[in-house]
């Protein structure tokens, strides 16, 4: 069994979600949330998840690198702990409910965190305290590791905690690069572990790589030139209507 193996609905939801993807890692925080709800309406969202997560750590060393020398020390220090507490619970979710639940969870996080940043983008920067304690940002880094092992989508939790900081646009993009790529690797041994990294989902994320590094490459040269708000409004309305719909269908 390989790549070969998907029908042609799967490439046309998995290629443009691999550049949503790409252009989030660029620098485009938030388009990539949409990346997993558009392939599980394809294959379950555990396997949309394991094909997924090759792609992102390759996509991370193009975002860490071009990033590198701009990140935050005390937001990884606080947060980093946190995600991984939120990790293992993610696996024990994922690893102990009925399949459609996940579908549910899946569904469930992506109107969430649609309707959280269209809300965001409407009253401008997160209410949060700008100088919130350090453990506030741990916990919310829980709540950042587990969405992020079901379905990718931890950027809203991070946000809630980092946005309100004020950091300088690259310690902002390269902090959330760092972060993520550290994230990504810890929820390797939890995708192992579901027995999800086969042939076929290896061969999948393989086929899609050039596509990634492209897409990712390009997110590094337009978020330095492009006003990405238009692009906004669209893409959060757009997860939402797939959230409904995996939603539907797993509590279906």
């Amino acid at each position: 069994m390989d790549a070969s193996t998907f029908g042609p609905a799967f490439w046309a939801l998995a290629i443009p979600a691999v550049i949503l993807l790409g252009l989030s890692k660029g620098g485009f925080a938030g388009m990539g949330a949409l990346s997993l709800p558009m392939i599980a309406l394809a294959v379950s969202p555990v396997r949309a998840a394991a094909i997924l997560l090759p792609i992102l750590i390759v996509q991370d060393v193009v975002s860490v690198w071009a990033f590198r020398r701009d990140w935050d020390g005390h937001v990884l220090g606080w947060m980093l702990p946190g995600a991984g507490a939120g990790i293992a619970l993610g696996y024990f979710f994922a690893a102990s409910v009925d399949a459609d639940l996940v579908l549910a969870a899946v569904g469930a996080v992506s109107v969430a965190f649609g309707a959280y940043r269209l809300w965001a983008d409407r009253r401008g920067a997160s209410r949060a305290a700008r100088g919130s304690p350090g453990w506030v940002g741990s916990l919310l880094g829980v709540a950042s590791g587990f969405t992020s092992q079901i379905a990718h989508a931890g950027g809203p939790p991070f946000q809630l905690w980092v946005l309100p900081r004020r950091l300088p646009r690259d310690v902002l993009v390269g902090t959330t690069a760092i972060f993520f790529a550290i994230v990504n690797w810890v929820k390797v041994p939890a995708y192992l572990a579901l027995g999800q990294f086969t042939v076929a989902n290896l061969a999948t994320a393989t086929a899609l790589l050039p596509v990634a590094v492209a897409s990712t490459m390009a997110g590094v040269w337009l978020v330095r030139r492009v006003d990405p708000a238009r692009f906004y409004t669209a893409i959060y309305w757009l997860m939402i209507a797939v959230g409904m719909k995996l939603l539907w269908d797993g509590l279906g």
